[in-house]
């Protein structure tokens, strides 16, 4: 199976067209699933609400399992002893798709994004997420792409950025990872995103040599300017939630 192209030309022009718009970006470290995800749902409403301009997420989780929309708690392979051994909790959630895994070594990216100011298409944010990613690897000289019939970027037939969206009132949360160093050893405990037949991979054991997240980070944040037209401006937690209005913000 082939890998797909990147983008069409039309997607590339748009991506060029428009003034960057002023965006918040606030880099966390290694962080609970669950508190996150508390977090994005009050993002969301706030920006739903307007009261904060478009913000992305930058971090990492401990370890962990989500699973999404489609299901996927079958795709489990590990028992409740092994998964607690590894320090390693289940969490059901809203975004799209099948069971994932994330942890330390692992740069997780979500944005809270008006997709107003996008087009209102669904399918062209995913595009250019995943674009985001293929020009990460790219710079680290790892050739990537999409694969026909299976979300995320792929390496070959080793899948290293796993994609999930969420939208509610059109405005974004959840998002990609990039495996950058993960313990791929994880991965064996769950069939990554139900698929059964392909592979796992990471930066670093592409490259077979040590990965500094930092530079991934910043890479990654470059391009997500440029491909999403985007001043990235630094704010704290504590900054956020106040511009947000507190984080009592209500969410249902």
């Amino acid at each position: 199976m082939t890998l797909s192209s990147a983008m069409t030309s039309r997607d590339l022009r748009s991506m060029r067209d428009g003034v960057a718009r002023r965006a918040y970006c606030l880099e966390l470290g290694i962080e609970e699933y669950g508190k996150v995800l508390e977090l994005q749902k009050k993002l969301n409403h706030a920006r739903w609400n307007r009261t904060i301009p478009d913000t992305i997420l930058l971090l990492e989780h401990h370890p962990c399992l989500t699973v999404g929309r489609k299901g996927g708690f079958d795709h489990i392979l590990a028992c409740d002893r092994i998964l607690e051994r590894e320090g390693i909790k289940v969490y059901e959630t809203d975004r799209g798709g099948d069971i994932t895994y994330h942890g330390p070594g692992q740069l997780v990216c979500y944005p809270i994004l008006d997709l107003n100011g996008y087009g209102c298409d669904v399918h062209l944010y995913a595009r250019r997420m995943e674009e985001a990613l293929i020009r990460t690897l790219e710079t680290f000289g790892i050739q990537a792409g999409r694969k026909a019939d299976y979300p995320g970027v792929w390496a070959g037939d080793a899948k290293i950025g796993a994609e999930g969206i969420g939208v509610r009132h059109w405005v974004t949360m959840h998002g990609v990872s990039l495996n950058v160093c993960p313990n791929l050893r994880h991965f064996s405990f769950i069939v990554p995103c139900g698929i059964s037949k392909l592979g796992v991979t990471s930066m670093e054991e592409l490259l077979g040599r040590p990965i500094e997240m930092a530079l991934v980070k910043r890479e990654l944040r470059g391009q997500l300017s440029r491909i999403l037209t985007l001043t990235l401006i630094d704010i704290s937690l504590e900054k956020a939630m106040e511009t947000a209005g507190g984080m009592n913000v209500p969410y249902e």
